[in-house]
């Protein structure tokens, strides 16, 4: 199935594409490629080549080429480039393809729109890889980028601070989510650690209801931990989290002020998730979310 993006830029016509026809502009902003290269064209009427590099981790690099037309705008004012793209390299699993990019202007910008597809190496084994794994993820790649240039032209965020911040977003959430999961699986419900139970005791918690509390507790803090992950984009969850470590750790401190000066206390763990809700809700601001861009032709009423 081809892979499509559609996305509404707030900028001129003109600007958009020279960000994204010009290669040292085009590989700062798209996150599939690493080098864009154009060659020398001979005769300006001839479809212009270029050769680019991508990045598979662990240092790795694949090469491939292709060659781009662009045409002149239409009657709507709409520009359309068609492309070729194929790799010799062994490593790629993209033999060949092509696509295009169209710019569509619109009432509050520009629709920026790309449509694309390919072969595959490795027989039946590419072709499986290919539709559960890469191919989502080479869409999704696509849409990112696209909104990571969007936020660049409209909001003037450089696109390697974009990923910065979606890393730093990524870490900060995935880190409350482990912590939270963590502490209602293990100490609460796979081991009723002694002194979840006896900080219980201290704060007023029966002694017979302590088993049901500390169950009920687990619970809670392990379906935080996915409804935050559900909730990825959302602030909501970071605001919550740092709200309750605060309270957690006024209690501690109230009720069980012994446990500030153990090895490995709740104080400490704590401050650092509230700490990293801070982190996470500065980051979270500006950030690329393929979520921005359409993924389907919207269809024809």
């Amino acid at each position: 199935m081809q892979i499509y993006v559609d996305i509404v830029i707030k900028r001129p016509l003109d600007e958009i594409w020279r960000y994204t026809q010009t290669p040292e502009l085009h590989e700062r902003w798209d996150l599939r490629f690493f080098k864009i290269t154009y060659l020398q064209r001979p005769d300006p009427t001839l479809p212009q080549q270029f050769e680019y590099k991508t990045r598979i981790g662990f240092g790795t690099e694949i090469r491939g080429a292709g060659e781009t037309t662009a045409s002149k705008e239409d009657r709507s004012g709409a520009r359309t480039s068609a492309l070729r793209f194929w790799s010799d390299d062994p490593k790629s699993l993209i033999k060949s393809g092509s696509g295009y990019w169209r710019y569509e202007p619109a009432a509050d910008g520009v629709r920026f729109i790309t449509g694309y597809d390919y072969a595959t190496r490795f027989g039946v084994l590419g072709k499986v890889f290919d539709a559960l794994a890469f191919r989502p993820l080479l869409g999704w790649a696509t849409a990112w980028s696209f909104d990571r240039l969007r936020l660049w032209l409209e909001s003037d965020v450089e696109p390697a601070a974009a990923g910065q911040r979606a890393l730093i977003n990524m870490l900060a959430r995935g880190s409350i989510a482990f912590a939270f999961l963590y502490q209602g699986l293990v100490p609460k419900l796979l081991f009723a650690d002694a002194d979840e139970r006896q900080m219980m005791l201290a704060a007023g918690v029966a002694a017979s209801a302590i088993p049901e509390s500390l169950r009920a507790l687990g619970v809670a803090e392990i379906a935080f931990a996915v409804v935050s992950l559900m909730a990825w984009r959302s602030r909501w969850p970071l605001v919550l989290a740092m709200i309750l470590m605060i309270v957690a750790t006024t209690v501690v401190a109230v009720t069980s002020p012994q446990y500030f000066f153990r090895a490995f206390n709740p104080v400490v763990l704590n401050i650092l998730i509230a700490v990293l809700s801070c982190i996470g809700l500065v980051a979270s601001r500006n950030i690329p979310t393929s979520r921005a861009c359409l993924r389907r032709p919207e269809k024809s009423p």
